[in-house]
């Protein structure tokens, strides 16, 4: 039992004295848009054991989680949003809920980077609708797919919805944010011919799901 809390405390304190080491290297707080991740063993050892820690609200934990990705984060939703101020408020409403959103987080599924980033993106999307409201017709994916004016947005954010993760962000960092497919690369660390599959895959999904929708007969409440 002595020896499970002292390797607990010699990890907190490791936590600890990487976050601020991160703090110390940060000017006057401010986000900085960082696009790489530190992949190295130690590195991803160390946010597995502050993940587990900030699960049980250890505060080190939580700050060490977002010293080492605000950057990401901040550059990530800038990519979406296209406002500097407003990315600054949605990375911040991310990691003030990443308390709350950490215990639905399983490491064996997938790594901590990309759980991060998908918090990320749902925030940004949900930040953007409630901007401006997004008229379908404003949303047109491509030629390859209709979307009428008539259809309702919430159609099309309901096939969105059905899309991998890869090719949902794909699709809106195309379409709704308007990057070229090497711009797409470079921010999502793929390689431009992965972003060409992604995009043509879905689309035809998107299509897919789109015409399933449409299809649905709409249901009715019953007459009292």
């Amino acid at each position: 039992m002595k020896a499970t809390e002292s390797t607990r405390a010699g990890v907190a304190g490791a936590i600890r004295r990487e976050a601020d080491l991160i703090e110390a290297s940060v000017e006057g707080g401010r986000f900085y848009r960082r696009r790489t991740f530190d992949r190295t063993p130690a590195t991803e050892q160390l946010v597995l054991a502050a993940v587990a820690l900030a699960k049980e609200g250890d505060a080190d934990a939580l700050r060490f989680l977002y010293l080492r990705y605000a950057g990401n984060v901040y550059g990530y939703v800038c990519s979406i949003v296209r406002d500097e101020h407003e990315a600054e408020d949605v990375t911040q409403l991310v990691f003030a809920k990443l308390l709350t959103a950490l215990r639905r987080y399983e490491p064996r599924t997938t790594p901590f980077t990309s759980w991060v980033l998908r918090v990320a993106h749902n925030a940004a999307i949900d930040h953007m609708r409630t901007r401006r409201p997004t008229p379908c017709d404003e949303l047109r994916v491509d030629a390859a797919v209709d979307v009428s004016g008539s259809e309702r947005f919430a159609d099309l954010r309901l096939a969105l919805d059905e899309l991998p993760f890869e090719q949902r962000n794909v699709i809106l960092l195309r379409f709704l944010v308007g990057l070229s497919p090497s711009e797409v690369a470079e921010r999502l660390g793929r390689s431009e011919d992965a972003i060409h599959g992604l995009q043509h895959r879905g689309r035809r999904r998107l299509r897919r799901e789109l015409q399933r929708i449409q299809e649905e007969p709409a249901t009715l409440p019953l007459a009292a």
